[in-house]
């Protein structure tokens, strides 16, 4: 029975991870995700239903368009697959549960705010605002025995939100001071106050750490190959910070643990 489960559980993670690229190509561009249907961004042809199922479509089609034999980007497959994956990982860690539900939706929501920070450099605030709303439903329905408590729950999130997001504000300000350019832009501080909404201050606080030194990591890589124009070259920070909150998701808590044990 399990194994029916994981199967669906996968099916339904690739039908979501398709119309996740939908919302990753239109969302930026401030257009509908709901029409029109979904055309080549080359020949503007009408992608029929035989042509869209996720994966195997792309592959069957050699990755070009069979009406004009443009590129498919990979990316289409590629966030299919990793929403499918990802939800795949939150059902066998959490279980079909009210944890591993809203890991699956909040996996979804990062990963597109990472793909889409990565393409555009920007955060949609149509999926940074519900992501907000959905982080605290999440928290206030966890299974309290009073209603205070979850009360508290959700204030903890608001001012963990609030925090953070004050934290990214304040980075970006003294980086414009110093350097007369933007750093950080506002939706990063959005997606840190999603992110604070739905794991609170000390999973949000890793996450931070993680994303910072994987985008520091990053680009030094960057310089020391050469790919890099100095110091002008932008880096989707958006992207690690999301990046890093869909890892801890799945070991924020193991780290955590190993993290105080060396202060007992």
């Amino acid at each position: 029975m399990q194994f029916f489960i994981s199967i669906l559980v996968f099916l339904v993670g690739l039908a979501f991870g398709s119309f996740l690229n939908v919302c990753i190509s239109r969302l930026p561009r401030h257009e509908s995700i709901v029409r029109p249907r979904s055309r080549c961004p080359h020949c503007e042809r009408p992608i029929p239903p035989l042509e869209m199922i996720p994966v195997l479509s792309w592959f069957l089609l050699r990755g070009r368009c069979r009406g004009c034999g443009q590129p498919i980007s990979w990316r289409y497959p590629a966030i299919e697959l990793t929403t499918a994956l990802l939800f795949l990982l939150c059902q066998l860690s959490f279980g079909i549960t009210r944890v591993g539900i809203f890991g699956m939706i909040f996996c979804f929501l990062l990963l597109g705010l990472a793909a889409t920070d990565a393409e555009t450099l920007t955060l949609p605030n149509a999926l940074t605002y519900p992501g907000i709303v959905l982080g605290l439903i999440y928290t206030a329905t966890m299974p309290r025995a009073m209603i205070s408590f979850r009360l508290e729950d959700v204030a903890s999130s608001l001012f963990s939100a609030i925090g953070f997001a004050a934290l990214i504000l304040a980075i970006r300000w003294i980086y414009l001071k110093l350097r007369h350019v933007e750093g950080l832009g506002i939706g990063d501080a959005k997606l840190m106050a999603m992110i604070a909404v739905w794991m609170g201050p000390l999973l949000t606080a890793e996450v931070f750490f993680i994303g910072v030194f994987a985008a520091a990591l990053y680009g030094i890589v960057l310089l020391a190959t050469g790919a890099s124009r100095g110091l002008k070259t932008q880096l989707p920070f958006g992207s690690f910070l999301a990046g890093a909150a869909i890892f801890v998701v799945f070991q924020g808590e193991a780290i955590l643990k190993w993290y105080f044990h060396f202060f007992r």
